[in-house]
């Protein structure tokens, strides 16, 4: 493994290693666009909470007939603060719009780095991609109710790609506008239907039996977890913004504690509500006979047809703010990407007028348009069809991007480690390590346990191939990563030094230029 000093002095290697000075701010994101709200507001759309209310929470207490899924919040969210603890230290030090790449080429080296890059690049893709198959599904679902139209789904998706693709080539400030928007009025409609559920409770009452740990034993924890830890993606993006905030040190750490946390308490909150709603008795019953209508099913009675229309609405407004939300993710971690010579230096560079990583959001765009071409041409189900391969290409892509995110984090917590008993730090950043370490262990344990039950995540039998193939791609796309580091460090030395250092490399090469 290479040191940060000796990486350092490496990188104002020459011409033949094939990395192009950077030329002014086109290199550098814009400084001081985000604040803490704008900041968290990006984040947090990703989340989606209302798509996680009314699809994976019904999904999770069916699938798994697990009535405890509240107490899962609250297990997820303990594991991932102290997973924060050493990601949030590491923001402090690296500010870096490749945020997991950087964060663990830090810590582990280049080559692992190129690998985590490509992990995130596949991941993040597959997440965003496969919300156009769920909103294409629900956008025709609809017109076939209200308009009494018959829309091919993948017709709002492509309406829906392109306008993702505008806003991306949009300052960020405009971005989190639209998210914080769309964001607010989906929290306030599950909170309207919490408090509706906790005055009119199901039969059982004001229940917490959800909240008692017998109600986590059986074999179907593991991939509970799996199914749950996949809503609370999104808060790890906040170092993806660093370079665009006024005090990255201060304000990325913040907003990562605001997240998780906020996270885990508005879940498990609203998981219980269910629970409260249906009785604990009966909630695993009625998610498998209502599936993806349970809220609805719930609010219909409670709170009358109008709210429940407007619910549907806004259901489908969430899927835009998270699609725009990971869009803005994979385009900066492209950007971050081509600065540094994983991907072609035409990546690396910022739109002119807004300052966004345009050439980044155009590949986001293309990838989506391939993607979405190429399951609409394979399906001939009718609309409305539960077995269309529409809702293939949300529950595959989501899955998919799930691991990957996992895997990151789980390698993200040993190069925190890595990195601070390397820099002499070990003493006093103790109790992160240690809190990075269980961390760790604990999301290693979830990524093992997902890819054991892929099979039950995206809904296919045990013996189907897909069961290996779909997670397979995220272990192609680790060596894939590994090997383009591998190749790097031995042709191109220079290029390899690079591999995280984002703007660092950019003032070296200021300094390199300045010195005679």
């Amino acid at each position: 493994m290479t040191t940060d000093s000796s990486r350092s002095s490496r990188t104002s290697g020459s011409a033949a290693d094939g990395i192009s000075t950077f030329k002014g701010q086109e290199r550098a994101l814009r400084a001081d666009r985000l604040g803490t709200g704008g900041l968290l507001l990006s984040v947090l759309a990703a989340t989606a909470p209302l798509m996680v209310v009314a699809g994976v929470m019904p999904t999770t207490f069916a699938v798994m007939g697990i009535v405890g899924q509240p107490l899962l919040f609250v297990v997820l969210g303990v594991v991932l603060v102290l997973f924060s603890l050493g990601y949030a230290e590491m923001s402090r030090h690296v500010h870096n719009a490749g945020a997991f790449y950087a964060y663990i080429s830090r810590g582990l080296g280049g080559t692992a780095g190129a690998g985590a890059a490509m992990v995130a690049l596949v991941a993040y893709n597959a997440l965003q991609v496969g919300i156009y198959g769920i909103f294409g599904f629900e956008v025709s679902g609809l017109f076939a109710t209200y308009a009494d139209l018959e829309v091919a789904w993948w017709i709002p998706s492509l309406a829906a790609l392109a306008a993702v693709g505008v806003l991306g080539w949009l300052k960020i400030d405009v971005n989190a506008r639209v998210l914080g928007v769309l964001l607010v009025v989906e929290v306030l409609l599950v909170v309207v239907f919490d408090i509706a559920a906790i005055a009119d409770p199901g039969a059982q009452g004001l229940s917490l039996h959800a909240f008692d740990p017998d109600t986590l034993t059986g074999a179907g924890v593991g991939t509970a977890l799996c199914f749950c830890i996949a809503a609370f993606l999104g808060f790890e993006q906040a170092p993806v913004y660093a370079e665009e905030t006024s005090r990255p040190h201060v304000l990325v750490p913040r907003v990562m504690f605001l997240a998780v946390t906020g996270v885990a308490v508005f879940f498990a909150i609203s998981s219980w509500a269910l629970t409260v709603a249906t009785g604990p008795a009966d909630i695993v019953a009625t998610s498998r006979e209502q599936s993806a209508g349970l809220l609805f099913f719930l609010t219909e009675s409670r709170l009358g047809g109008t709210f429940t229309d407007v619910l549907h609405v806004l259901f489908v407004t969430g899927m835009f703010a998270a699609m725009l939300s990971f869009h803005n993710v994979v385009a900066r971690y492209a950007f971050a990407m081509g600065r540094e010579g994983l991907l072609p230096a035409a990546f690396g560079r910022t739109t002119g007028t807004s300052g966004a990583p345009g050439t980044g959001s155009l590949l986001q765009t293309g990838i989506a348009a391939v993607l979405v071409l190429a399951f609409a041409l394979t399906d001939d189900k009718p609309v409305g069809d539960p077995t269309a391969p529409v809702l293939h290409l949300f529950t595959w892509g989501g899955n998919i991007g799930a691991l990957g995110v996992i895997v990151l984090m789980a390698i993200a917590s040993l190069s925190v480690v890595v990195f601070f008993v390397r820099r002499g730090a070990a003493g006093a950043q103790a109790w992160r390590l240690v809190t990075s370490g269980l961390a760790g262990l604990a999301l290693a344990v979830i990524a093992g346990y997902t890819v054991k039950d892929f099979d039950v995540l995206v809904g296919t039998g045990p013996d189907s191939a897909l069961s290996l193939l779909l997670p397979g791609v995220i272990g192609l796309a680790l060596v894939a990563g590994l090997v383009q580091g591998l190749v790097l460090r031995s042709r191109a030395p220079g290029t390899h030094a690079r591999i995280g250092l984002g703007n660092e490399a950019f003032q070296l090469d200021k300094e390199a230029r300045r010195t005679p």
